[in-house]
């Protein structure tokens, strides 16, 4: 049940539950401006947190086979599912959403784990990777090498970000357990109080071995201070906050493995073949409406940039803005700060870009965290909609003369997460996908036979690439069980025959 007082929100650290000290930093109901929870770090034992995850969470992980700790994610999996309308309730409460949005979070999150069990069953009795099999090196075959992945000895450090605190929290969460990494969370503390209730039930069930996870409801508390050679930092959130965390003089100076997902400028083309009138051209509309609105277009992956022929740019601002009009519910975003970023970031844009549609607002929606859903309009020479990145319900059209005037628009983003191409033509769509494949992590390529049943452009798979390179982070948070490699150590052992193919005898390959 939601609380009708605002909660208080503990850390689970060292193997238990945690009060800071003080008034606590306020969470909010994005639709009404209530306080509903708070969060401190004051006073907590960081440095404690980690020791104790490295020297008890860590052998007791690495006492399990990968398949033993791919069941473990799967009964996780299975305590979140049983209590789903619970978990909705608080991310309605809590973080901005719509049901439609909440699922998109909760379920992800499920599936997420649900999808590394299953995975990670395959990988059997191993202790740890091979990348491939053990190699003659002289002229003598005894003299033989193999590349094996060794279990980095540290903490997996999470800092999650505030639009997804159940899939972020778990899809990291997933990867580092079942490599044997004990995690150390820290969700965005605008959005914690989803995780923290997810955290507990899961302690409570007791299915994770001592030291295995922790949270940090709060402030980070010192925990890049606190880091070591042999942790790794998964990281999720902007780009102006990733790079303080790599250039951290502790985390640099210890050479600790940094991992970034960033937002980014993800860009949506419409091929030239589709014209007003034809199913490309109406589900490139559909799609576009829908990442402007989906969780108020607070997704790392949401169109930022659609990219379509100059003769049909009137037409298709039409067509979006018809398309949203006829959507119901459009969420709040996160916070009435959020909400004064996302307006700033609006006006930011209309300096070099016309505003084209605007959806007028509907009742309840001119308080609090509500923004309207923007599209705007820019000429093909401009260089604002591919610098300025909005984190709300917005997007700009950006016109195209010829397809290769299309990819050079839609590289100028400066690496991305994903970009969409909406087409009948399958060779623009082959061409489409080398083209745009250097500049972003996912490419998703659609034509009317997948229009309904592809998952669309800004929804994660576990089983892909999540990640992106230049202003997208250059990381990879999944892509299936190439994850794992993050949390070990690629290392090249040489050595006699016998002793290399008994230690790949204990390795899978990945």
């Amino acid at each position: 049940m939601i609380a009708a007082a605002p909660v208080f929100l503990e850390s689970y650290l060292a193997g238990r539950w945690v009060r800071g000290e003080g008034e606590g930093a306020a969470l909010v109901d994005p639709a009404t401006g209530e306080v509903v929870a708070r969060a401190s770090t004051v006073g907590l034992n960081i440095e404690g947190a980690l020791r104790y995850a490295r020297e008890v969470g860590q052998p007791a992980l690495r006492a399990l086979r990968y398949a033993q700790r791919a069941e473990m994610l799967g009964r996780i999996a299975d305590v979140l599912a049983a209590r789903k309308d619970e978990w909705y309730a608080i991310a309605l409460k809590n973080s901005g959403n719509t049901r439609a949005d909440a699922a998109i979070d909760v379920d992800g999150a499920i599936g997420t784990l649900k999808y590394f069990a299953k995975a990670g069953a395959a990988l059997g009795e191993a202790e740890f990777l091979a990348d491939g099999e053990p190699q003659r090196l002289a002229r003598d075959p005894n003299f033989q090498g193999v590349h094996l992945g060794i279990p980095i000895e540290g903490a997996a450090i999470h800092i999650n970000a505030y639009n997804f605190p159940s899939w972020g929290l778990w899809e990291k969460a997933a990867v580092a357990l079942l490599a044997g990494i004990p995690v150390v969370a820290k969700p965005a503390t605008a959005t914690a109080w989803l995780a923290v209730a997810m955290t507990r039930a899961v302690v409570d069930a007791g299915m994770l071995p001592a030291g295995a996870l922790s949270l940090v409801a709060g402030s980070t508390g010192g925990l890049l201070e606190y880091a070591r050679f042999g942790d790794a930092i998964a990281f999720t959130g902007s780009a102006e906050t990733a790079e303080i965390v790599r250039s951290h003089p502790h985390v640099r100076g210890a050479g600790i493995r940094v991992n970034v997902e960033a937002d980014s400028l993800n860009a949506s083309l419409l091929g030239p073949d589709a014209v007003p009138g034809t199913s490309a051209f109406d589900l490139f509309v559909r799609e576009v409406a829908r990442e402007m609105t989906s969780k108020a277009g607070q997704k790392c992956t949401a169109i930022r940039r659609a990219v379509v022929p100059a003769q049909h740019i009137d037409t298709v601002a039409a067509a979006i803005g018809a398309a949203i009009d006829a959507i119901g519910e459009v969420a709040p975003v996160v916070s009435p700060s959020s909400r004064a970023a996302v307006e700033r970031g609006i006006d930011a844009l209309a300096e070099g870009a016309a505003v084209v549609y605007r959806r007028a607002a509907r009742a309840g929606e001119d308080q609090a965290a509500f923004v309207a859903p923007v599209l705007l309009r820019t000429d093909a020479v401009a260089d604002i909609a591919h610098d300025i990145e909005v984190f709300g319900p917005v997007a700009t059209l950006v016109p195209y003369r010829d397809a290769d005037e299309a990819y050079d628009l839609a590289r100028r983003g400066g690496g991305s997460l994903v970009a969409s191409v909406f087409s009948a033509d399958p060779a623009f769509l082959a061409a489409s996908a080398i083209a745009l494949g250097a500049t972003n992590g996912r490419v998703l390529l659609v034509d009317p036979s997948i229009g309904d049943s592809h998952t669309g452009h800004g929804i994660v798979l576990p089983s892909l690439v999540h990640g992106g390179p230049g202003r997208a982070g250059n990381g990879e948070e999944l892509g299936g069980l190439r994850g794992l490699w993050f949390y070990h150590q690629r290392t090249a052992i040489q050595g006699p025959a016998p002793v290399l193919a008994e230690l790949a005898s204990r390795a899978v390959r990945v």
